[in-house]
């Protein structure tokens, strides 16, 4: 792999001999290469920040295309001496052409995020030493609300799938067990179909590893038990211990984009809003369990969320709700 003069057309090529995305092997050439760091950098964000693997992917493409990018702009083959030398201005004329490219606000955070981890890492590996990175600002993100389901959509969702007549018997045991699960434990949609037989849930709770390795207790309803038996009894593959507890047809571990493209054809059969999403379905659990007068900082525990902030979010949502109910219901003068 070489960060080259390939990428004089930046996005083009992006100077690499591998395809963004895809994780390089170990360079054979000396652990002082830009190379060498760049994989220990991915090693530290696979093994120890746990990240999960969109996020690896997304932080992996991310710097690739911003390390070619500089391969053409400073006119040659990409070295860490090079690295030494950025200037703020050399960071945003990469960020400017991401926005040309017509990448969203939060893209280009995501971005600006990966750049400067790579930078952390190399600096904490005492490498090299760019102080222009801490002049950078993020872009601004417009603040957004989760959008969940209503409470009878989400019972509706979970009925009708047990009445698709497409699917094997199996699937649709399957798919309930799986639904079921993201709405009534609030999991984040890559946290359930990373689970293995051995992970599944037995009893009154179950013990998750969430983003950032956070380790966290989820409460576990008995229908979520019952779907999960009969999920189980019906699935016709392998069961050991370290086999994966949602399948694809052919066996393999399901995918989260099956699961959006089920839950796509769902929301249109049952006129849902395009905002009726897996991950919508865990802000549902945790907006019907504050409305429910759910304690907030539990809640946060049960999401996972690093910060209250982030959970604050659903407080913000519940007000809306009140205002709007208010002005429908209040007397005019």
């Amino acid at each position: 792999m070489s960060f080259s003069q390939a990428a004089l057309n930046p996005f083009c090529a992006y100077g690499l001999k591998t395809a963004p995305g895809k994780l390089m092997p170990e360079p054979a050439s000396s652990t002082s290469t830009l190379d060498a760091a760049f994989v220990r950098w991915i090693d530290w964000l696979r093994l120890e920040k746990r990240v999960s693997p969109h996020t690896l992917e997304a932080y992996d493409r991310d710097v690739r295309e911003f390390l070619g990018f500089l391969s053409g702009h400073f006119g040659k083959e990409l070295s860490l001496e090079d690295l030494n030398t950025l200037k703020a201005a050399d960071i945003r004329a990469f960020l400017a052409v991401r926005k040309r490219d017509g990448l969203a606000q939060s893209s280009l955070a995501r971005v600006l995020s990966s750049v400067k981890s790579f930078f952390k890492k190399l600096e904490k590996d005492k490498i090299i030493h760019v102080p222009a990175l801490s002049t950078l600002r993020s872009p601004k993100i417009p603040a957004s609300l989760p959008r969940p389901l209503t409470e009878a959509d989400s019972k509706k969702l979970l009925a009708t799938l047990e009445l698709n007549p497409d699917d094997d018997e199996w699937v649709i045991a399957q798919d309930v067990a799986l639904f079921t699960l993201l709405y009534g434990a609030g999991l984040r949609i890559n946290e359930a179909l990373s689970l293995n037989i051995s992970d599944r849930p037995k009893g009154d709770s179950m013990s998750l590893v969430g983003k950032g390795g956070k380790e966290r207790l989820v409460p576990i309803l008995p229908v979520i038990l019952s779907a999960m038996e009969e999920h189980l009894a019906l699935l016709p593959f392998s069961k050991e211990a370290e086999d994966p507890l949602f399948r694809g047809k052919r066996g393999g571990r399901l995918g989260a984009r099956q699961v959006q493209q089920k839950l796509q054809n769902l929301r249109r059969q049952l006129g849902l809003p395009e905002t009726a999403t897996p991950h919508a379905l865990r802000h549902s659990f945790a907006t019907h369990l504050l409305g429910a007068g759910g304690d907030l900082r539990t809640i946060q525990e049960l999401l996972g969320h690093a910060s209250l902030s982030i959970t604050q979010r659903y407080t913000d949502l519940d007000t809306e709700k009140l205002l709007e109910t208010y002005r429908k219901s209040h007397p005019k003068s």
